[in-house]
């Protein structure tokens, strides 16, 4: 966690401040004391505010807006992976073949095993390489004979093994493919696990790769027992940068040690437990979405009719919303397809007759394929859509051609929709999925642009101050924040980042080139880009006020 900002006023000024409170949506200086936002609006009243003795800041006319706040993502996920081979397609990595995939895992061989006895690599995506396949047991057999090797599908949800991994998990798969339950079991109960005297670093790297982001608070959605230890090691450290909104596994939840209780009740280290997770489908990219119609083209060896599958019945998913609720704990439910979405609808309906609403704001992560039909009961029923928008750049064009076709895809992510409707809703890229690159997740919400260019469901494009607010002050909503974070108010704390150009002035192709200069965590920078690249800002200035 950022050091205690400083007792002594801090004023932000030549900036251009976008605040996200429709009540004064523009201002010109941000003043700060003690972390938290004492003045904003034009120069002379904050400077006025500040008083004399207070120190100045100047941001060379940058932007200046709300620390962004993930939707939801794999906060411990993106740390366990960080020293792992990146085998992401570009724009994300740089793996278009198998050849390329085998070649970068030799390169990191000797230095991975040396350390680890393995070597595992993550990301791929066979729908974007050359081979258009899998990987097979036999290609990682030749990276090596001697280790484990394992390469994790870029959904995380499917994984191929060399043989002496499977070997060594007992598995006598022929191709070296995991999917679903297979790799499930491996992954929990077999994978290698991080050494804990590793975790307060790689989640202190991690942290700080979020804040060059103008990441302020991450979501980890789905964390294990393993990843509530690294997080409770990381907050006894003080080694977070940045706050981390934690949401265990349903089932995983009564395994959690009795440490984890302080976390339940607010902030600790910069960690607290915001709920549970419920995961209800797979992903439609991986065509494991559970749909109410055929997907286009069904996987090798399923019928036309394939539609995924649902992981729990619907009794099951009814008794286990229907006690978060009695327990007053928020729901974050995982549903892709629409027939996991219209599941996980009527758990909350059910739920709310029972128990009544009391503002638990259930929230629908993904949502990817939610009809008009199902956003009106949403908005009845008061839960929150947060929405991966920046997926329709890395596979919109893979939905049209083979998972859904063109008319299913264009309400990939149906935020328009959403928004029309009234309905709160939060952005998210799901790292470590698709990197966590905030900046690009609006740029695709606002332009729906695929891969090869194409605009994927023009009609669901959002503004910039709409894609802004669901990455700052809705986000902030969504998780109960709103009251001190999400937007530059007075009295609210001082997360915020210096962005090199303004997104609701630039045109919206040009989002994704906005650079982040720095981000300040309760006033205190705990990141700067190179001091050249900003001149005076946040350094400063030689005129104090008098």
């Amino acid at each position: 966690m950022a050091a205690r900002a400083h007792e002594s006023t801090a004023v932000f000024v030549n900036a251009d401040v976008v605040t996200m409170d429709p009540r004064n949506p523009f201002a010109e200086a941000v003043a700060v004391r003690s972390g938290r936002i004492l003045a904003v609006g034009d120069a002379g009243r904050v400077l006025a505010a500040a008083g004399s003795g207070a120190r100045l800041f100047d941001l060379g006319g940058n932007a200046l807006v709300p620390g962004f706040i993930d939707g939801h993502g794999h906060f411990t996920q993106v740390a366990i992976e960080l020293d792992w081979v990146d085998l992401s397609p570009p724009p994300a990595g740089r793996t278009s073949t198998i050849e390329g995939m085998i070649a970068q895992l030799r390169v990191r061989l000797h230095r991975l095993a040396a350390q680890h006895k393995y070597v595992l690599g993550v990301g791929y995506d066979e729908t974007m390489l050359d081979e258009r396949r899998h990987p097979t047991r036999e290609d990682l057999d030749r990276v090596s004979t001697d280790l484990p090797v394992w390469v994790v599908h870029t959904s995380r949800q499917m994984a191929v093994g060399n043989s002496v991994a499977l070997d060594q998990a007992g598995m006598s798969e022929p191709t070296g493919l995991l999917r679903d339950a297979a790799w499930a079991h491996v992954r929990l109960t077999l994978f290698p696990t991080v050494p804990e005297h590793h975790h307060p670093d790689l989640v202190r790297r991690t942290g700080e790769h979020y804040a060059q982001l103008g990441i302020t608070t991450a979501l980890d959605g789905s964390v294990d027992v393993g990843g509530m230890q690294m997080l409770h090691a990381a907050a006894d450290d003080g080694s977070l940068p940045i706050d981390v909104v934690a949401y265990p596994l349903y089932q995983l939840e009564q395994r959690l040690p009795a440490s984890a209780a302080p976390y339940r009740g607010g902030y600790v280290g910069g960690v607290r437990i915001g709920g549970v997770k419920i995961v209800l489908d797979g992903t439609p990219q991986g065509k494991t979405a559970w749909l109410t119609e055929p997907y286009l083209v069904p996987p090798e060896g399923e019928p036309r009719s394939y539609t995924g599958a649902p992981l729990f019945s619907d009794d099951d998913v009814y008794r286990m919303v229907d006690d978060c609720f009695a327990r007053r704990v928020q729901v974050l439910a995982h549903a892709n397809g629409d027939a996991a979405i219209g599941q996980v609808i009527e758990a909350v309906a059910r739920a709310e007759r029972q128990h009544g609403r009391n503002d638990l704001r259930p929230v629908l992560v993904h949502a990817q394929l939610a009809t008009e039909e199902q956003l009106d009961r949403m908005h009845t029923l008061g839960i929150l859509p947060s929405f991966c928008s920046s997926h329709g750049f890395y596979w919109g064009d893979w939905h049209v051609a083979s998972v859904l076709g063109a008319e299913r895809a264009s309400r990939l992510s149906p935020a328009r929709s959403a928004g029309r409707r009234g309905l709160r809703f939060s952005l998210h890229n799901d790292a470590p999925i698709v990197p966590p690159n905030v900046l690009f997740l609006i740029w695709s919400a606002v332009t729906r642009f695929s891969r090869s260019g194409a605009v994927i469901g023009p009609a669901q494009r959002l503004t910039p101050t709409e894609a802004l607010r669901a990455v700052t002050i809705d986000a902030a909503y969504q998780h109960f924040e709103d009251d001190r974070k999400g937007s530059l108010e007075v009295g609210k704390l001082a997360d915020m980042a210096v962005l090199s150009e303004n997104p609701l002035r630039v045109a919206p192709d040009a989002i994704r080139e906005i650079e982040v200069l720095a981000t300040l965590k309760e006033g205190m920078p705990i990141y700067l880009l190179k001091q050249a690249r900003l001149p005076d800002a946040l350094t400063e200035s030689t005129a104090h006020l008098a």
